[in-house]
């Protein structure tokens, strides 16, 4: 087993994005493919450890990159200025993320058939979008992402099937909004799954994170749970 590893240059109308994929060069033809949707920050090195971590599982691993090339946050305020605009035109943002999806398919290793989507922290609203706008794709998995709804879709219909791994304390996504996203994904007729992590907040993923008071803590068991969780629903919808 050889994993190989690179970027990839793509684009939506005028804007250059780069794309890091991965994958086992000791797998011969196509195979399922997963996208990774990063957090607030940008594409970085935790998306990139996560698509080397699929590669092995056997995927083509695809971190999307939604700001543009190199463009990363490294402050809290960065952070939230490149993401607001997305947060405030979700049609751009699906737009930016079927931009991503089509680049993806372009790829010699990509199974078209079989994709699915994970997305950390804002990247899992991203990923719960893509589920929203009707992609036709197999599934979507959100870890500790933001759950509030597209305004510019009213009725979604949701083809993807939809894992999203939650932590309970999470003070981003109180527990009105749990209640109401599930009503939504219910009232889509999606195929959805709901885990709630006790005694565990946003960000839990990110061994990095350790921020109490803006209320990003990392649990490694809620890491590892999660991670697991994911792979089941993977093998379970890829089939």
């Amino acid at each position: 087993m050889a994993i190989v590893s690179n970027t990839v240059g793509y684009t939506d109308e005028d804007v250059l994005l780069e794309g890091f994929f991965a994958y086992d060069d000791a797998i011969e033809g196509k195979r399922p493919v997963v996208l990774i949707n990063h957090a607030w920050g940008g594409r970085d090195d935790f998306v990139g450890g996560k698509a080397i971590k699929l590669a092995e599982l056997g995927y083509l691993a695809f971190a999307v990159d939604m700001y543009g090339k190199g463009v990363k946050g490294e402050s809290k305020e960065q952070c939230a200025a490149l993401m607001q605009p997305f947060m405030d035109d979700r049609a751009k943002l699906q737009q930016r993320l079927n931009a991503g999806l089509q680049a993806v398919k372009l790829m010699p290793w990509a199974d078209e058939n079989k994709i699915a989507a994970i997305g950390f922290c804002f990247g899992g609203l991203c990923v719960l979008d893509l589920a929203r706008s009707g992609a036709d794709i197999a599934g979507v998995v959100s870890f500790h992402g933001l759950l509030f709804p597209a305004e510019n879709i009213s009725e979604p219909v949701v083809k993807a099937k939809v894992l999203v791994l939650h932590g309970r304390d999470d003070p981003m996504v109180p527990p009105d909004l749990v209640l109401s996203f599930q009503e939504e994904l219910t009232q889509a007729g999606a195929d959805w799954q709901f885990m709630s992590y006790g005694n565990t907040m946003h960000a839990f993923t990110n061994p990095v994170a350790n921020d109490p008071d803006f209320g990003t803590v990392y649990q490694a068991d809620a890491d590892r749970r999660s991670w697991l969780a994911m792979q089941t629903f993977l093998s379970e919808i890829f089939g």
